[in-house]
C-alpha cells in the first residue's frame, strides 16, 4: 500500500486507508465529497493526502449527523471560505443540542409519571381525542396513529358510546409522547408499552432514554472528529487567505 506522503494514491489505497471500499470512494467523488480528481493519460484516477482527509472527515460527519448532512458539509468545505461551512456546523451541533435537552425533559417526565398513583376513576378523568390532543400539545391524527398502531387505545365509556382515553391510557399517552420526543421509534414501542401496562416497568423506560443519551453522546464525538478532520482539510485554504490579508495590507501601508 503507497503510503500518504508519495501524494500518488490510487482508488484501492484512498479505500484501505479510510477503511471502505473502493466503490464508495468513486461514490464520494461522484457526490462532490471529495475535491476533483486528477487522471493519468490512460484515465486512472490520482489522489493525493486531501482526497483522504476528506474521506475521513465526511465517514465522522456522517456517523455524527447523517449522511445528507454531512454531503452538504463537505462540498461546502471544498468551497471554503465562500461557502456556508461553518453556519452547517454550528447547526449540527445545535441538533444534538436541542436533543440533549429534550432527553433531559423526557427523563425528568418519565420519572414524574411513574411516581403517579391511578386512584378511582371520575367522569371528569376521562378525556376525548380532541381534549387528550390539547393537553399533550398534539394533533388529534397522532392520538389517531398511536391507536392504529396499538400504543394507546381508547376505550368506549359505555357500549356504543364515543371513545374515551381513562386516567391510565393518559398516562400511556404521556409516556408515548415523552419517548417519542427522544427519538424512541414506532416498532420498539409496540413492544415495550404491552409491558410498561402488564408490569409498570419503569427500568425499561429509563434504559431507553439512557441509550439514546448514549447515542447523543456518540455523535458529538463524531462530530468533533470530523470537524478536527475538515480543520486540517481546510488549513491549506486558511493559510492562504491569512497571506492574501497580509499582502493586501502591505500593499496599502
Amino acid at each position: 500500500m503507497r503510503s500518504l506522503k508519495s501524494g500518488n494514491l490510487r482508488t484501492v489505497d484512498v479505500a484501505r486507508h479510510a477503511g471502505c471500499s473502493v466503490q464508495q470512494v468513486r461514490n464520494l467523488e461522484r457526490d462532490g465529497v471529495l475535491p476533483p480528481v486528477a487522471r493519468t493519460g490512460t484515465g486512472y484516477r490520482i489522489y493525493g493526502e486531501a482526497h483522504l482527509r476528506s474521506v475521513l472527515a465526511y465517514r465522522a460527519l456522517a456517523a455524527g449527523a447523517g449522511p445528507v448532512e454531512a454531503r452538504r458539509i463537505m462540498r461546502a468545505a471544498h468551497a471554503y471560505p465562500a461557502s456556508d461551512l461553518l453556519a452547517l456546523l454550528d447547526a449540527a451541533h445545535a441538533r444534538l443540542d436541542a436533543e440533549r435537552r429534550e432527553l433531559g425533559l423526557a427523563r425528568e417526565a418519565a420519572a414524574t409519571i411513574s411516581g403517579e398513583s391511578i386512584g378511582d376513576v371520575r367522569p371528569s378523568d376521562v378525556m376525548s381525542v380532541s381534549e387528550l390532543a390539547v393537553a399533550l400539545g398534539v394533533r388529534p391524527s397522532t392520538l389517531r396513529h398511536w391507536d392504529a398502531e396499538g400504543l394507546v387505545v381508547p376505550r368506549r365509556a359505555a357500549p356504543g358510546g364515543p371513545r374515551r382515553y381513562f386516567p391510565d391510557d393518559v398516562r400511556d399517552a404521556r409516556i408515548v409522547q415523552q419517548l417519542r420526543l427522544a427519538g424512541y421509534r414506532v416498532a420498539p414501542l409496540r413492544a415495550l408499552m404491552p409491558e410498561l401496562r402488564r408490569t409498570r416497568r419503569w427500568e425499561e423506560v429509563t434504559a431507553a432514554l439512557a441509550a439514546r443519551d448514549e447515542s447523543v453522546a456518540d455523535r458529538s464525538r463524531a462530530l468533533l472528529d470530523g470537524a478536527a478532520a475538515l480543520s486540517a482539510l481546510i488549513a491549506p485554504a486558511t493559510g492562504a487567505s491569512r497571506e492574501a490579508a497580509v499582502d493586501v495590507r502591505a500593499l496599502r501601508a
